[in-house]
């Protein structure tokens, strides 16, 4: 069975910093691509940040120098540093575990991350 437990929102000031956490267990976590995403109240989900089994990253154009995303094969975690917050950051985000080889993607719960200003 295929889990993905994300961790770590939370309500913070504009400014601030958060770091979500996302454990999986039931896959094979080194061949996956890891993602975040987030969905803002009324707004489609989006792809914030990404990261390759290799470690190659990218992110959105709104988190550029503000998110990083890692990822620790070790521990089956993918992190997302969250640093200078901003109230358009608010939303659920998502970890996504992504491979495209064999058609396989699984998402996580969802933690709720609010930014006030």
């Amino acid at each position: 069975q295929v889990q993905l437990v994300e961790s770590g929102g939370g309500l913070v000031q504009a400014g601030g910093s958060l770091r979500l956490s996302c454990v999986a267990s039931g896959i094979t976590f080194t061949m996956y691509t890891m993602n975040w995403y987030r969905q803002a109240p009324g707004k489609q989900r989006e792809l914030v940040a990404a990261i390759t089994s290799g470690g190659s990253t990218n992110y959105a154009d709104s988190v550029k120098d503000r998110f990083t995303i890692s990822r620790d094969d070790a521990k089956n975690t993918v992190y997302l540093q969250m640093n200078s917050l901003k109230p358009e950051d608010t939303g659920i985000y998502y970890c996504n575990a992504d491979l495209r080889a064999l058609l396989l993607h699984y998402w996580g719960q969802g933690t709720q991350v609010t930014v006030s200003s």
